[in-house]
């Protein structure tokens, strides 16, 4: 060991001072090496200390990355708050794409999750299957509630109960500049996350006829 080394070689620059200088008092060679013993020891006492400090951090700093990325996987990804539904366990797998359609209110809210396996919902007028998403979006999930609905104005104010939801088309023209930033900017959360599948169809509105090309073109681009 480099200690180990050291002291050795002191010892003997220790010894042949003594040999040829007489009683090794003050100043003598052998005086000299003990001096020099004893201060490479505190330097390595000292290094020794240091590096123990050093590999401590480094532990605690190692404890903390593992506990994250251990978090990271039971929670990562998740829905809402953290980007809308990964991670999830679902039948997503199971279920053929849906082909692009518009969907009225009454529509929407047949794909809860209960009636249906697949699981709708409408963000700023868009609509987006988040079947993947099941283990938030369906009927037992912490956001079950939005399954079937629009969600804007409950994701907009923060809002997990009933009072978000409205039975009739929802305008969403009471909501405040923040609150309608809000709302775009979950939707486009959602349509990087979920399939987009079409459009929530205000009262009276005709829905769209979508080509085979359109809908095999939009779903490339979330792919």
């Amino acid at each position: 060991m480099a200690a180990g080394d050291g002291d050795v070689k002191l010892g003997t620059l220790g010894s042949g001072g003594e040999r040829g200088g007489g009683d090794g008092g003050d100043g003598s060679p052998g005086s000299a090496g003990a001096t020099a013993a004893a201060a490479s020891s505190s330097w390595v006492a000292a290094l020794l200390a240091t590096g123990g400090e050093m590999l401590l951090n480094v532990a605690l700093v190692a404890l903390v990355l593992l506990g994250a990325y251990r978090l990271w996987v039971r929670w990562g990804r998740r829905g809402l708050g953290s980007g809308p539904g990964a991670g999830e366990e679902s039948p997503a797998a199971t279920l053929p794409r849906m082909k692009k359609r518009d969907f009225s209110l009454e529509q929407l809210r047949q794909y809860d999750g209960a009636r249906t396996p697949r699981i709708l919902l409408a963000v700023n007028g868009k609509v987006f299957d988040v079947t993947k998403g099941s283990k938030f979006y369906g009927p037992a999930g912490p956001y079950g509630i939005f399954a079937g609905r629009d969600a804007s104005r409950g994701l907009a104010t923060f809002c997990l109960d009933k009072d978000a939801l409205r039975d009739e088309y929802d305008d969403l023209s009471d909501l405040n500049a923040v609150q309608m930033e809000s709302v775009r900017e979950w939707e486009m959360q959602f349509k990087e996350k979920y399939d987009y599948v079409g459009r929530l169809l205000k009262p009276g509105e005709e829905p769209s006829e979508y080509t085979d090309e359109e809908d095999t073109k939009d779903h490339s681009k979330q792919d």
